[in-house]
């Protein structure tokens, strides 16, 4: 009776368990919360104050990459220079890519910005396209599907209560979104222009016109001499907002803007960049005040 006892008190632990996800970035661990309930763990590995393209790949990470049922990454190239050291010592076959527990979400979104050809000449470019299109809160419903789809192929036995977590949130989200956007047509045609070209999604999606980039090509530090010629070019198209993220240095923006009388605006890349934005919808709730005030 006893060995009976344990065997179903240990089945019962097993089918109570919680799928351990892991995600790359904040923004990917609060869809995977939202689809996956009480169900799962989640934990993101990167700080939303610190550049997505330059995470440290701290040891300390490893151990929850070794116990981890199911990775999701943002893909497009963000991760490559900090995400494969780890999951190679983190000895997980769970999470390779190829294996079940292994989610890369740019593969459900219409990447932007694809270069047509790769070269250093060009700065740091992505060779998928543009990685940031996170930026785009249409975007969340596509991660959403496939969070819940790959959480039901790991996690068969609780499919039903996927599928009634996805359904309430989109619900909830597409109402977030019907009225996000609709307060966004007041910003339709503002021109400004952007430290990186981190916001293009966003910009895209409600008309606002991206004129440059303080940095001449991606991931190249400002020169005097494009420093200069921006200025100019601003003067000129009448542009007086720069777009100036929370990892970047901000001085030439700061100097660009007392130059021609125009603001700088903070604007974050993900969940917990800045005070306030604590939660997907204040995340972008958070752009569009900021922006659109």
């Amino acid at each position: 009776m006893k060995k009976i006892f344990l065997a179903l008190l240990a089945l019962m632990s097993l089918s109570f368990a919680k799928v351990d996800v892991i995600t790359t970035y904040p923004y990917l661990a609060e869809t995977v919360k939202a689809v996956g309930g009480d169900l799962v763990r989640v934990k993101a590995l990167a700080s939303p104050k610190m550049d997505p393209h330059f995470i440290v790949p701290k040891p300390s990470l490893i151990p929850q990459m070794s116990r981890a049922d199911m990775l999701v990454i943002n893909g497009a190239g963000l991760e490559i220079g900090w995400l494969p050291p780890l999951l190679k010592r983190a000895h997980n076959p769970k999470i390779l890519p190829g294996s079940i527990g292994f989610v890369d979400a740019s593969q459900v979104i219409d990447l932007l910005d694809k270069p047509v050809a790769v070269s250093r000449a060009y700065g740091d470019v992505h060779p998928e396209g543009n990685p940031h299109y996170a930026l785009d809160p249409h975007n969340i419903v596509r991660i959403a599907k496939l969070v819940a789809y790959k959480l039901e192929a790991i996690d068969p036995a609780h499919r039903a209560a996927y599928e009634a977590n996805l359904g309430k949130f989109l619900a909830r989200w597409n109402a977030f979104l019907k009225s996000f956007d609709e307060k966004m047509g007041r910003c339709k045609g503002m021109k400004v222009v952007q430290y990186h070209e981190l916001f293009n999604y966003f910009l895209k999606r409600y008309g606002i016109v991206s004129l440059a980039s303080i940095e001449p090509l991606p991931g190249i530090a400002p020169s005097s001499k494009h420093t200069i010629e921006l200025i100019g070019l601003m003067k000129k198209e009448g542009v007086k907002t720069i777009l100036q993220d929370v990892y970047h240095e901000k001085k030439t923006a700061r100097f660009i803007a007392s130059k021609i009388g125009a603001q700088v605006i903070v604007l974050p890349h993900d969940v917990g960049a800045v005070e306030g934005a604590d939660t997907l919808q204040s995340f972008y709730e958070a752009i569009a005040k900021r922006l659109c005030h």
